[in-house]
């Protein structure tokens, strides 16, 4: 049976644990040459190592995904390393977790680096690489996976700047897919349910994401989601753009984002007073939205 992503080289930010972690071993089982990026040079080389000792071929990189010119450096080594490159998997994250009435500018800024910038950085300059290649009359066929999350798309509760930057995310794919298929690159989002660092933290949600004991499916492990990573970096899904994927044990479905619903229409200015039974008809016929996280 061949392998999905085989040849394929492959930047994964995030990747020295947890989902990033799972995206490397199961891409690399698959086939692919991974740069495994984190900020703890200890956590990616032993992903590395346990990629290597499988059979797999995989290197580390510490770039700061959040410095524009460090983040080149990413981009160089795969190519320096592997001779190519056809995907950036951007996964890396970080929570600062507050009520919005509590929440500081630093609590903001950091998020905003780590997940908008950190997004925008490594994906910039693998553009930069795969449009050259384009104009130089060479064959494309690359990828960008960015990560957003339902608290991106619904909100969530005490995560108004996690929120913030998901959603932000989801519109940065949309962008892109629409800009970057003239140069051959697609560019879709995931937004993944697993057990993570990040996502047990808590000890209810490490409870009710734990391992089963039984050996039964384990519904909560990264790898499920890694295996719509592999698929999304793999030539399989060549004809995909523009979609944000969502991921949960063994389910997969398309978010569907904002839609305009059939308007009230005037057909001149409305008085503000008269829009209080216009908005009442708008609102007794739409299909309402999931509740926000934590609601």
């Amino acid at each position: 049976m061949s392998r999905t992503c085989e040849g394929r080289v492959v930047i994964i930010t995030g990747a020295g644990g947890g989902l990033g972690a799972a995206h490397a071993r199961v891409l690399a089982s698959e086939g692919a040459k991974v740069v495994v990026n984190d900020i703890n040079e200890a956590a990616a080389q032993a992903v590395v190592d346990e990629i290597t000792t499988a059979g797999g071929e995989a290197v580390v990189n510490t770039s700061d995904i959040t410095n524009y010119d460090d983040s080149l450096n990413a981009v160089k080594q795969a190519i320096d390393t592997f001779g190519d490159l056809h995907a950036v998997v951007n996964n890396a994250g970080i929570n600062r977790d507050r009520m919005f009435a509590s929440m500081t500018e630093s609590d903001w800024d950091a998020i905003m680096a780590v997940h908008l910038k950190g997004h925008f950085c490594i994906s910039s300059h693998a553009v930069h690489y795969w449009r050259g290649l384009s104009k130089e009359g060479k064959a494309v066929d690359a990828r960008i996976i960015n990560t957003s999350s339902g608290a991106g798309l619904q909100g969530s509760v005490g995560q108004s700047n996690y929120a913030a930057a998901k959603a932000g995310i989801a519109a940065l794919t949309l962008t892109q897919a629409a800009e970057l298929g003239r140069y051959g690159i697609t560019v879709n989002g995931l937004v993944p349910v697993a057990r993570t660092g990040m996502t047990t933290a808590v000890e209810a949600m490490a409870q009710r994401m734990a391992k089963p004991e039984d050996g039964s499916f384990d519904y909560f492990a990264p790898e499920n989601v890694s295996s719509l990573v592999a698929w999304l970096v793999s030539p399989l899904s060549d004809h995909v753009t523009g979609r944000l994927f969502e991921a949960e044990g063994g389910k997969v479905a398309i978010a569907d984002g904002w839609r305009s619903t059939e308007p009230v229409d005037k057909g001149e200015r409305w008085d503000p007073a008269e829009l209080t039974d216009a908005v009442a008809q708008l609102l007794a016929r739409e299909v309402p939205a999931q509740k926000v996280f934590g609601s």
